[in-house]
């Protein structure tokens, strides 16, 4: 299950999104190159590369960049989904609570696919419904860094005409400097043993 990135798949993974999602003309943008000190301190497989403004559950404004310093447990969710997003939530609280310890050193950061309705307010209304713990964060995108972010991240997602967002329901895990670990599909509210193995893995190498 383990997973490395190559150099490709940042540019790989943004022409399936756009392929899979439709056009969106300011995709790009949110690909711009960085500055010549961040290319030189990020390894050129880290996902920081993607330059992406962000605002939290509590209104405070940061880079997508500002994860980097401990290893990250990642997903892409939205506040009205009913369904798989919950589980994505409790699975991924279920994960850390089971490290014990060691979970605190396990930085948790849900970005929402859906920016326009999922205000830092919804977002915080989220995090009090599922009592989950007060370091997670939960991350706004700006609405053009949306699609950049989700294919760097490898999911895949669809607004339906009523509203609802088809998406790939993932927990990603990244080390310290932003590189893709491992990943796991989330199918309930029970962490996969496997990759459960494999975040205890890097937090002990870390």
């Amino acid at each position: 299950m383990k997973h490395r990135i190559n150099p490709l798949r940042t540019a790989l993974g943004l022409a399936l999104a756009l392929s899979v999602c439709g056009p969106l003309p300011v995709a790009l943008a949110a690909l711009a190159t960085p500055g010549p000190q961040a290319v030189d301190s990020l390894p050129g497989e880290s996902l920081y590369q993607v330059q992406a403004d962000l605002t939290d559950q509590h209104g405070r404004q940061l880079q997508w960049s500002a994860l980097r310093g401990q290893p990250q447990l990642v997903s892409m969710f939205y506040a009205n989904c009913h369904l798989m997003c919950p589980l994505i939530l409790e699975n991924a609280k279920a994960l850390q609570k089971q490290l014990g310890e060691d979970g605190a050193r396990l930085g948790v950061a849900v970005l929402t696919l859906d920016p326009a309705r999922d205000t830092p307010e919804a977002l915080a209304a989220v995090a009090a419904d599922h009592r989950t713990p007060d370091a997670w964060r939960y991350l706004r995108p700006e609405p053009d860094a949306v699609r950049a972010l989700a294919s760097v991240l490898g999911v895949r997602y669809r607004f339906r005409e009523d509203g609802s967002i088809n998406h790939t329901s993932v927990l990603v895990l990244l080390d310290a400097e932003g590189r893709e670990v491992a990943r796991s599909e989330v199918t309930g509210i029970a962490p996969d043993p496997a990759f459960l193995q494999q975040v205890r893995t890097l937090l002990a190498a870390d």
